[in-house]
């Protein structure tokens, strides 16, 4: 692979990890109708790899649950784009909207998706706190926050076997080139775990685990 020149994501998450992250928001707590849209927001994030204020700008018509896709309007460089959303982010985004949403919008006509528990839209330094309480109470205090998830699903959509290009399309990028760090910390990985089981006398064959976005 050429050189990037651009240093690789120092805090990303095995798909374990991802589990015990999503499993923190609890929804028979005080505040169930957050915790639900808060559930949400992670299984989104997770599912997607959209940055923070992609993520903000959502609107409710740019979920297609028929399609699987969601509409980024105006992403980085003021670019819309279609991507897939995995069936376990939608199920949770439709039980957010039938139960939870309707109790946080104050106002019937918000077009946005994700509404703070004042119905307004959430704001990006709001969402990066949940994101930060819930990654610290996993025990997982990473930099990063939202970013996190954006680079553990690219990450392990290479792992999985994904084409680079349908990454970059997935995240974003308008160059490719940016899309590869990602590539770099999946062989790092591949490296790191050869080198684990040089010492090791019998061990499972190495396979990659199909990675899909849910």
């Amino acid at each position: 692979m050429p050189r990037t020149g651009q240093p690789l994501p120092k805090a990303w998450l095995s798909a374990a990890q991802v589990e015990t992250v999503l499993a923190q928001p609890k929804l028979d707590g005080r505040r169930p109708c957050a915790n639900l849209r808060n559930r949400a927001i992670l299984e989104t994030l997770y599912s997607t790899g959209l940055r923070r204020k992609e993520l903000v700008q959502l609107a409710t018509r740019d979920v297609d649950f028929a399609g699987g896709a969601l509409t980024v309007r105006k992403g980085k460089g003021n670019k819309d784009r279609v991507i897939p959303i995995g069936e376990r982010a939608l199920a949770w985004i439709q039980k957010y909207l039938e139960t939870a949403r309707p109790a946080l919008a104050r106002d019937g006509n918000a077009p946005e998706l994700f509404l703070s528990e004042r119905g307004k839209p959430l704001s990006v330094g709001r969402l990066t706190t949940m994101v930060t309480h819930y990654l610290v109470r996993a025990g997982f205090a990473k930099s990063g926050s939202c970013h996190v998830f954006r680079h553990t699903c690219a990450t392990l959509m290479l792992d999985g076997g994904a084409d680079i290009r349908y990454v970059q399309e997935q995240l974003g990028h308008a160059c490719l080139q940016t899309t590869q760090i990602y590539a770099h910390v999946s062989i790092r990985r591949l490296k790191e775990y050869e080198n684990t089981r040089k010492g090791i006398r019998k061990y499972p064959r190495l396979r990659f685990l199909d990675f899909h976005i849910s």
